[in-house]
């Protein structure tokens, strides 16, 4: 039997996925109003470990202070919360 055939198949990877470390709305509520929230800042406040994967925020819960919220990626519903607060988003690279 050829040497393709005998050994196990595995499933697809696909190369180019980006993989972001989450982060929900409700996590940020234990900052105070105009504080700047960073990447820097979340792993400091052990939200995060390492700090390696972009982020990405997503829009599970509520916010009630007026955040500057840096991240790399942000769904529609996170977004809309952060600025309805009082709020500003600003993407990083």
């Amino acid at each position: 039997m050829p040497l393709h055939r005998r050994i196990p198949k595995r499933g697809f990877h696909q190369p180019f996925s980006r993989e972001f470390a989450i982060l929900n709305i409700e996590m940020l509520s234990g900052f105070a109003s105009g504080e700047v929230v960073s990447p820097e800042s979340l792993v400091s406040r052990g939200l995060l470990r390492g700090g390696r994967k972009p982020i990405k925020i997503l829009g599970d819960g509520n916010l009630q202070a007026a955040l500057t919220v840096r991240a790399h990626a942000f769904s529609k519903s996170a977004e809309d919360k952060i600025t309805r607060a009082g709020g500003t988003v600003e993407r990083l690279p």
